[in-house]
């Protein structure tokens, strides 16, 4: 190349100052070092960029065209270098969420609202879709962090659990059990139940199969659908299905949702958070950051197997 970084910002300074002391002072380097480095850019442009005299410097005509050019280059470097320090603090850039949760409402909700809000620069991308896909884009690298139920997850990388939620029953709007305030594990025998096999679908499915046994006489329907056009088969009277409190949040005339209790009470489900440690994606650890400062303390750690 024959002008530098350097020697572009070196010709506007000579150049805005009209005296190479003056100039060199500023740079703060030697009026002879100056001198000596311009007239060499000058040899290897092959054309006279100053005028010199006792009064000062000067721009030639070539002088004016190539400080015109050498501005809008270093005016785009620097735009250039400051995207790219911002994105190594991850304070920009792109970050990948494999997403099993519901959105209405909820801590995943409010998490990616204070994230965005705190990095705007940042754009998120959200990924569903069945488990083992997001997994594999997990591993794979196309996605940076996969929010899921925890547990019953085959991850050998880092996971962080999240929070828990309840388990809320939805119900189509003239069902029986839409009389009862709260429902119990038996009042689900010989049910007609909806499983989605988008996650946390496999997990309610095991649910109800554990605590009920497999006499239970339930009749279990699967889909592989996003949330709204599920809940929209409970709506149309196809059965009933078990969702997490968010997806709760999922407004739809025809569904009444009721809690699910135990002899404990209220049934919950928990959430973690699985990503590599091998990730370099600087927006990565901030997002992290977050999470762990908003939920690291509400459940205790969990196995990966």
């Amino acid at each position: 190349m024959p002008a530098e970084l350097r020697d572009m910002r070196w010709a506007i300074a000579a150049a805005e100052h009209r005296s190479l002391r003056q100039a060199a002072e500023a740079l703060r380097v030697r009026e002879s070092t100056l001198s000596r480095r311009l007239r060499d850019l000058e040899y290897r442009l092959g054309a006279e960029l100053f005028e010199r005299s006792a009064n000062g410097t000067r721009l030639t005509a070539a002088g004016d065209e190539f400080i015109a050019v050498a501005k809008r280059i270093l005016a785009e470097a620097d735009a250039a270098f400051s995207r790219m320090r911002a994105r190594g603090r991850g304070e920009s850039g792109d970050l990948v969420v494999g997403l099993c949760m519901a959105l209405s409402v909820g801590n995943l909700r409010a998490t990616l609202a204070a994230y965005i809000e705190q990095h705007q620069a940042v754009v998120v991308h959200g990924i569903d879709g069945a488990r083992s896909r997001l997994l594999a884009d997990l591993t794979t690298g196309n996605i940076d962090v996969f929010l899921t139920a925890a547990g019953h997850v085959p991850w050998n990388g880092a996971l962080l659990p999240l929070w828990s939620e309840q388990v809320m029953v939805a119900l189509p709007a003239n069902h029986a059990l839409c009389e009862s305030p709260v429902i119990g594990w038996p009042d689900l025998a010989d049910a007609r139940v909806l499983v989605n096999r988008r996650d946390p679908g496999p997990d309610f499915e095991t649910m109800l199969r554990t605590r009920l046994g497999s006499g239970c006489g339930c009749v279990f329907i699967g889909h592989d659908v996003c949330l709204d056009r599920f809940l929209g088969f409970v709506a149309a009277g196809l059965g009933l299905t078990l969702v997490s409190e968010s997806a709760a949040g999922t407004s739809d005339r025809g569904i009444v949702y009721r809690e699910l209790h135990d002899d404990e009470g209220p049934v919950r489900i928990r959430f973690a958070a699985y990503w590599k440690e091998t990730n370099r994606n600087p927006a990565l650890r901030p997002f992290l950051d977050l999470l762990r400062e908003r939920y690291s303390d509400t459940a205790p750690a969990l196995s990966s197997e």
